[in-house]
């Protein structure tokens, strides 16, 4: 049978190459604006048939990520925007690198005792007082992330003074002669929870990218600790390793390229 004949693509086959072709945009290797391989093209380069490509593209216009129009081939017109580590930067200065516009709803913002996790991270005794802040940050008017951030008392009190629907903390604190120096982040795959869901307009339980971070000052004290997550569809996240360090190294923002913190 020839391949643009064949029927009933597998739907874990047709998936499968969907999701390469979205991880090539995200990580650069079809730009915005371009045109991705012919059909025939990729029906080769994958070994599938042509049907199984069309049902690809189909799912990738679904997701917002190609557009096309009868006899020309798919257009690239989003995909994750990549996060890189290579710095510790922030939410809103990696945002306006990409060209967007970034903004903040605060959901809650509330000065309570410590969680023993909270105190822990923080390092601050049991149950001492700290700013706990839920926020939703937008790209363009669109929600991409929810940052649960808790603060010490001294750098919460500051926190809690700031416009935080359109301003950065991290930059905003550096003003105030705190700096966001050094992170350990934790990165993994979770479903949305029912708030995720309702806070980004996505379904619930629907993948996650989740980045718990320690942020420390230029003495190593802790500023922060955060669950942020993240659309997976809007956000891809990249990291630069070597041999020549022992870990990757966080230091003080020098340019406005790449994003760490909010």
């Amino acid at each position: 049978m020839a391949a643009d004949q064949a029927v009933s693509p597998s739907p874990s086959l047709y998936r499968k190459v969907s999701e390469d072709i979205k991880a090539a945009i995200a990580a650069g290797g079809y730009a915005v604006g371009t045109r991705l391989p012919s059909e025939s093209e990729l029906a080769e380069r994958y070994s599938v048939s042509r049907g199984t490509i069309r049902q690809a593209f189909a799912a990738l216009r679904a997701d917002g990520v190609i557009a096309s129009r009868r006899g020309a081939r798919r257009v690239v017109i989003g995909g994750p925007r990549v996060q890189s580590f290579g710095e510790l930067l922030s939410f809103s200065r990696w945002a306006r690198a990409l060209g967007e516009v970034p903004s903040g709803r605060v959901v809650a913002l509330q000065r309570r005792p410590a969680k023993p996790l909270e105190a822990e991270r923080l390092a601050v005794p049991p149950a001492a007082p700290i700013y706990f802040l839920v926020r939703v940050r937008l790209l363009g008017g669109r929600p991409v992330m929810i940052e649960r951030g808790a603060y010490p008392d001294r750098v919460g009190a500051l926190v809690a003074g700031m416009d935080l629907e359109h301003g950065s903390i991290t930059e905003r604190l550096e003003e105030l002669g705190i700096v966001f120096a050094d992170a350990e982040h934790v990165i993994d795959a979770v479903p949305a929870s029912a708030e995720d869901a309702r806070l980004l307009g996505v379904s619930p339980r629907v993948p996650m990218l989740r980045e718990r971070r320690l942020t420390t000052d230029q003495a190593g004290a802790p500023v922060e600790w955060s669950d942020d997550r993240y659309v997976g569809s809007a956000v891809a996240f990249s990291v630069h390793n070597s041999t020549a360090v022992n870990a990757l190294s966080r230091t003080r923002a020098r340019s406005a390229a790449d994003k760490g913190p909010k």
